[in-house]
């Protein structure tokens, strides 16, 4: 393109100048000289032209200038036109090594732009790697200086994460005014600044939480507690102590209990003490003591709120054991914490508890029905009350209400043992015993001292049934089962043995008592069964004069028998002996009753010749006395006497009866027979059956229908109306009123006599010396009611 621009401009006309360009051409000149040697840079050259406004004559001067030139080329290419061609000609043949050299160039030249590519891209990385390691040094020159502060957070990061809530709030404190003040001018300054109110708001929260856990922990550990510490006082106790062999024979023996472990080993009491110190840095230890004390009462008054109307000792065991576990973590932490809990709050929750205590028991005692639940419960309660005063609580209140427990325990006790004698009078055989052997006195004398009694021989017999010695070892349990009660009562000796001894006469006189009164009134008894239970009491109310040793034995007081007092109960023994005395009379008289009911009289019998024969029903009435009074001579010789007495005394009572209130009249055959029955009677009271009496002193109770008979067999009525109330009297014990009516009775038979045809004279005269006997006795009657008022 350069070579064909000559070409163009030599084949241009020439053109000359325009005279009035003339005298610039020397500047013109210049500046196209200054064109043909520059390089490239026209800028200043073509200004000039165009500051002179003489564009076209610089155009014209260039042309001719090119021109000119293209002149020279012409003729130096035809002045080298040969040697031209065979440059072209070498040219040309050096196109194809051109050729080969421009493929090899940009071979080349892809390879160089490659390795360039890669150059710059590693230039670039080792740029930005030189960026980061600038940067690097930079951080690990900042991470140095802060390291310190990070490695702190660090350790309380791991502090927070294994719950070392505390030392976690020293090292925020030392962090905070500490290190961050070194790392003002970093950013990390700011952050961690933001972020402590947090930290602390999360150790805060974090060991509310642990507390929060260990108060739950606590709640349901308290059982545990409780009953360990109980165990462990109840141990000790036993321990230390040598009870009697009647408690120690009834108390298993007792479980092994790990004496060193302490409630501290059973609960952590660290989540406490570091929200306790964690509050108190934080200054809100008034906070926490509140959050604490609210807690704590809302789980005392849970505890101890008995669960509803059960009445298990599995629930009350339960119940104290929980107390007193709530209250011996109460001082547990009363005494490693400084003033957390204050000794007036522990007593105002101790007051607390002992009056709900005391109100559950005295609502739910009442439900009892059972000794053995009342005794597991007081036992319960003094083990609780020896734990807590262990801990220098007072529990003089609980004591006061065992007291006032037993009177309700005596109560149940008099009524469990009023069931217990009961059965016993159900299966006694009311039969004395039989002692086939020595053995068998040796296990009887186990029961009921025999020291008075003659066993040098076997068979033996012993007067009284079973029931005496079963009678007397229930009362020898009850004794114990009172003085067991009383064990461990803050009482004395002479305190327990007046308890006892006032348990054992109110069990004599109320529930003995009341017991052989039913079955001395059972209308079932009959009548050896009575006579038993009388000779009964006696020997019970023998054996029991012992109580009043066995008492002291039981008690520990002294045993000199002449300072002890008597058992007064015992005397309740010869009250029911004289009521079972009475019944025997009682149901004597109420079976000679029944053979009274018998009794049928044909009281105007034919005459007959010989002596007259006595009614069936007195034969076998005197054959029942014969048989019953055979018995009664286990009986003392003056209760023998009386029943006999009274039941001849009955007897002739009831024949007068008969006598003087009987229906119809009679004649003389028909009191034959009536006189006949009563001297069996006499015959039966002249052989004593029952020793003691004195001769006829039996047979006088018959005096009275005797007298009566006689008084009609001799007819003697004159006589007696005017020997009565006289000592010359025959018939003293024959009353006018009796004779008028048995008379009235004998009248009615004339009367009879009458109704069948005429009366002679005599008849009618004997009729009405009758009605006059018959009214001068009423009369007579009356005359001596008035005297004898």
């Amino acid at each position: 393109m350069a070579s064909n621009a000559p070409l163009a401009v030599t084949g241009a006309p020439e053109t000359g100048l325009d005279e009035k360009d003339a005298p610039g051409n020397s500047h013109f000149d210049a500046l196209i000289a200054e064109l043909e040697s520059s390089e490239g840079q026209l800028g200043a050259t073509l200004r000039a032209v165009y500051d002179e406004s003489k564009q076209r004559a610089f155009l014209q001067l260039l042309e001719s200038r090119i021109r000119q030139h293209d002149k020279d080329i012409e003729r130096m290419c035809n002045h080298h036109y040969q040697g031209f061609i065979e440059s072209v000609n070498e040219l040309l043949k050096v196109g194809s090594d051109a050729r080969k050299l421009k493929v090899k160039i940009l071979s080349a030249n892809d390879d160089f732009q490659e390795a360039g590519s890669k150059l710059v891209k590693n230039g670039d990385e080792l740029i930005a790697l030189r960026i980061i390691q600038r940067n690097i040094a930079a951080a690990m020159e900042s991470l140095t200086f802060c390291r310190p502060v990070l490695e702190l957070y660090a350790k309380l990061k791991e502090q927070m994460a294994e719950r070392s809530y505390y030392p976690a709030l020293k090292t925020l404190e030392q962090l905070e005014h500490t290190y961050l003040p070194r790392v003002s001018r970093y950013t990390i300054n700011q952050i961690m600044r933001a972020r402590i109110p947090q930290l602390r708001d999360s150790i805060k929260e974090a060991s509310m939480t642990d507390l929060r856990h260990f108060l739950e922990e606590v709640r349901t550990k308290s059982e545990s507690i409780g009953k360990h510490t109980m165990e462990q006082t109840h141990f000790r106790a036993n321990s230390d102590l040598s009870k009697r062999s009647t408690t120690e024979s009834n108390n298993p023996a007792l479980p092994h209990v790990d004496l060193d472990k302490s409630v501290q080993d059973m609960v952590d009491f660290s989540p406490i003490y570091r929200c306790l110190h964690i509050f108190t840095v934080l200054g809100e230890r008034e906070t926490f003591e509140n959050y604490y004390h609210k807690q704590r009462w809302h789980q005392a008054r849970l505890v101890l709120e008995f669960p509803g109307n059960q009445v298990s000792m599995a629930v009350y065991r339960s119940y104290f054991y929980q107390v007193a576990g709530f209250f011996v973590v109460e001082d547990a932490v009363h005494s490693t914490t400084q003033g957390l809990i204050t000794k007036q709050t522990v007593n105002e929750l101790w007051e607390l508890a002992v009056s709900k205590i005391a109100s559950a028991l005295r609502t739910h005692t009442s439900l009892f029905n059972e000794v053995q639940m009342i005794r597991s419960i007081k036992e319960l309660v003094v083990q609780f009350c020896s734990t807590l005063q262990s801990y220098d609580f007072q529990v003089s209140q609980l004591y006061d209400l065992l007291l006032e427990t037993r009177e309700q325990y005596c109560e149940l006790l008099m009524r469990t043992w009023y069931t217990v004698i009961k059965s016993l009078f159900e299966v006694d055989n009311y039969s004395p015993i039989h002692l086939q052997s020595e053995a068998d006195a040796k296990a009887l004398a186990r029961t009921l001292p025999l020291s008075d009694y003659d066993l040098s021989e076997f068979p033996a017999h012993l007067p009284f049934s079973e029931f005496v010695p079963s009678i007397y070892e229930q009362i020898k349990i009850f004794i114990d089962s009172c003085a067991r009660f009383a064990d461990n009562l803050n009482l004395s000796l002479t305190e327990t043995d007046d308890m006892v001894r006032k348990s054992t006469n109110l069990l004599l006189t109320r529930t003995v008592s009341a017991c052989l009164a039913e079955q001395i009134h059972d209308p079932r008894l009959r009548l050896p069964q009575l006579v038993q239970i009388s000779v009964n009491t006696t020997y019970l109310e023998r054996a029991c004069e012992g109580l009043s040793q066995f008492i002291a034995e039981v008690t520990g007081v002294s045993s000199d028998s002449s300072m002890l007092p008597r058992i007064y109960g015992v005397s309740s023994f010869k009250d029911a002996r004289a009521d079972a005395e009475d019944k025997i009379y009682t149901k004597l008289r109420e079976q000679l009753n029944e053979f009274f009911e018998l009794a049928e009289y044909n009281w105007m019998a034919p005459e007959k010749s010989g002596a007259a024969e006595c009614s069936p029903y007195i034969a076998d009435m005197v054959a029942f006395l014969r048989n019953t009074f055979m018995s009664l001579t286990t009986l003392p010789d003056d209760v023998a006497m009386t029943a006999c007495m009274s039941s001849c005394k009955h007897i002739s009572r009831e024949l007068m009866s008969l006598l003087v209130e009987g229906d119809g009249a009679f004649n003389m055959a028909g009191l034959a027979i009536f006189s006949a029955d009563v001297k069996l009677c006499e015959e039966f009271a002249a052989q004593c059956p029952v020793r003691g009496f004195t001769e006829d002193q039996l047979v006088s109770a018959f005096s009275p229908v005797r007298q009566i008979i006689a008084l009609f067999q001799s007819m003697d009525w004159s006589t007696y109306i005017a020997d009565y109330g006289t000592d010359k009297t025959k018939f003293p014990q024959v009353r006018p009123s009796q004779v008028a009516k048995v008379l009235t009775r004998y009248r009615e038979k004339e009367q009879k006599k009458g109704l069948l045809g005429n009366l002679r004279a005599a008849d009618r005269d004997r009729r009405r010396l009758l009605e006059a006997f018959v009214k001068r006795l009423w009369e007579l009657d009356s005359d001596s009611k008035g005297a004898s008022t």
